[in-house]
Parts: C-alpha cells; sequence; structure tokens
C-alpha cells in the first residue's frame, strides 16, 4: 500500500523565503533609517559624540553631514515601509538608498568610525536580501 501525500508546491518554500528576505530587509532598512534620522538630529544639534578630523578631503561642516543623515533616513524609512506592502518601486528604491547610506557613512567615516562601518555593514546587508530575491518571488507572497 502506498500512502499518499498531499500536493507539495516546490515554489511554496522559495515564494516564503523570498517574503521573508523582503521582510528582514524592509525592517532592516526602517531601522537603519530610524538610526540615520537620529544621528542627522545630533549632528545638526551640533552634539560632541562627533569627532573632528582636520585635513579630511570630503571634510564638510557637521551640519551638512546632519542634514545628509537626516534627508537619506527619512527616505529609507519611506522606502522600508513601501517593501512592507509589496510595491514594485521599493526594491530598487532600497538597493539605491541602502547604497547611498553606504557611501554616506563612507564619507563621514571620520566623524563617527565605529557608527559608520556598522551601517555600512547593515545596509550592505539589505542590499544582499533585496537583490537575492527575484521580483516574482516577492510579490507572490502577498
Amino acid at each position: 500500500m502506498t500512502a499518499t501525500h498531499p500536493a507539495h508546491h516546490p515554489h511554496t518554500a522559495k515564494m516564503q523565503w523570498a517574503g521573508g528576505l523582503t521582510t528582514f530587509s524592509a525592517v532592516m532598512l526602517m531601522i537603519a533609517g530610524l538610526l540615520a534620522v537620529f544621528r542627522g538630529i545630533m549632528a545638526i544639534a551640533q552634539d560632541d559624540v562627533f569627532v573632528t578630523t582636520p585635513n579630511y578631503v570630503f571634510k564638510f561642516d557637521l551640519t551638512s553631514w546632519g542634514w545628509i543623515h537626516l534627508v537619506l533616513g527619512v527616505i529609507a524609512v519611506v522606502v522600508g515601509v513601501g517593501l512592507l506592502q509589496p510595491a514594485a518601486w521599493a526594491r530598487g528604491a532600497g538597493v539605491a538608498i541602502a547604497a547611498l547610506v553606504i557611501i554616506a557613512n563612507f564619507l563621514s567615516l571620520p566623524y563617527y568610525p565605529v557608527w559608520s562601518v556598522v551601517m555600512i555593514a547593515l545596509s550592505g546587508f539589505i542590499i544582499w536580501a533585496l537583490c537575492v530575491v527575484r521580483g516574482d518571488e516577492s510579490t507572490d507572497t502577498a
């Protein structure tokens, strides 16, 4: 006598994996964005947390770095919310904003070195999670 197994769809596990990675990247992007907003507010307020480095090639005023991080953070939170609603524009925008966060943190590395490295690594994971999922897999989970 043979056992009967319910029909198992091979794509179900892939779709769950894709949905999980998309949710992971959305939550991580929102957290990274929120932390960038806080970092921007600290820089705009001229907080003493930041290191001042003389003779730095990419030297901006601390307030300028604050506004850059504040704007990137707000956009990252909005894109993260878009990723939670399976919006078509959100994956490409998520990769783009995470790349801009990496660039901004690399350029502001002397001002807050440890946190910049953490944000670069976190944004790298976000880009990986958004790129490893094919577009048709992430939209099928909704």
